[in-house]
């Protein structure tokens, strides 16, 4: 059976380690019913992570430039083979392969940090006081006991918003705390979730592909419902680790995306600008729309007063011969 252990001591050697350094900094004892030499050992965590893994982030977005690219190609296949699918999703691999492109190359960074993801869920999911295996994946008996009575506003961080009376009794923890602390940080890592796939899909535009959109809308909605249900059996710990990789995700991308912007295909005016009403533009995070001003009407000519009766004409027609007097 394929072992996790070298997953579970490279979680652990980078959290003691971030530790070490930290408890020489900050006040042994809890500040703010906090001890924040593990809460910065975690998100330090990310940090290390997220530097490692930047090169593949960079791969991602360049990624997503090839696959913006192609969709006007990607269109004249869907429109080349209406109704044949198969045939359609042939040419579109074909086209893919051809370009060195590849759709799921947006999901990679989330893939890669599953593992990680697994590791500190497991090494926090072990941190209660019954645990007789507390040298396991590098731990000293005094570090595993600290990290089991460390916390976050009087929380555990190994306690959960689903952990029972008898487990938090078990941790020295309140009930009431632990599902306050870990129901609002369930509702950050929610929004935040939603927020980093919202914020690429408004600098990129929805995909033409429909593969692609099915995944961006994965990403967009499923994901997020999904934290509702998962939320309530990860530990404090772990959902600290995600707000924190959410939030590094919206500066990483919003520097990216700065930095290099994304291909802008030429719109076309629509029936709107035709008939001279105005089109709107989508900006900001939230994909509000301002409404270009209409084209002013050409100014109508002016209106010349008719001549009064009897009177002499200014300018007599051309043509017409003079009258002779006599």
């Amino acid at each position: 059976m394929f072992s996790l252990d070298w997953i579970y001591y490279a979680i652990s050697w980078i959290l003691l380690t971030w530790h070490s350094a930290w408890d020489a900094i900050v006040p042994a004892e809890a500040v703010i019913g906090t001890n924040w030499a593990w809460i910065f050992s975690i998100i330090f965590l990310v940090v290390t992570v997220r530097v490692i893994l930047f090169p593949v982030f960079v791969k991602q977005i360049k990624s997503q430039r090839a696959m913006q690219a192609l969709q006007p190609k990607v269109k004249e296949l869907q429109e080349k083979h209406k109704g044949d699918r198969e045939t359609l999703q042939k040419e579109m691999m074909e086209l893919y392969r051809k370009e060195k492109a590849n759709p799921l190359m947006g999901c990679l960074p989330m893939f890669l940090q599953i593992p990680v993801f697994l590791g500190l869920f497991h090494t926090l999911k072990r941190l209660t006081p019954e645990n007789s295996q507390k040298t396991l994946y590098g731990w000293t008996v005094q570090q595993f006991e600290s990290a089991s009575n460390a916390k976050l506003f009087s929380a555990p961080i190994s306690g959960r918003f689903g952990s029972t009376a008898e487990q938090l009794a078990g941790l020295g923890a309140s009930t009431n705390t632990v599902k306050i602390v870990a129901g609002i940080l369930v509702l950050i890592m929610i929004a935040t979730t939603y927020l980093t796939s919202r914020q690429m899909i408004l600098k990129t535009g929805w995909a033409e592909d429909p593969q692609q959109r099915m995944v961006q809308r994965l990403m967009l909605y499923g994901i997020p419902v999904s934290l509702l249900v998962s939320g309530s059996i990860f530990p404090i710990g772990v959902i600290i680790y995600w707000v924190t990789n959410n939030l590094f995700t919206l500066g990483q991308q919003q520097w990216v995306l700065r930095k290099f912007p994304p291909l802008v295909p030429p719109k076309k005016a629509g029936t709107a600008a035709r008939n001279g009403q105005p089109v709107a533009k989508s900006g900001g995070l939230l994909g509000r729309k301002t409404a270009q001003p209409a084209a002013k009407a050409p100014a109508a000519a002016p209106k010349v007063a008719a001549p009064k009766p009897g009177a002499k004409p200014v300018n007599p027609k051309k043509g017409r011969p003079a009258k002779r007097q006599g």
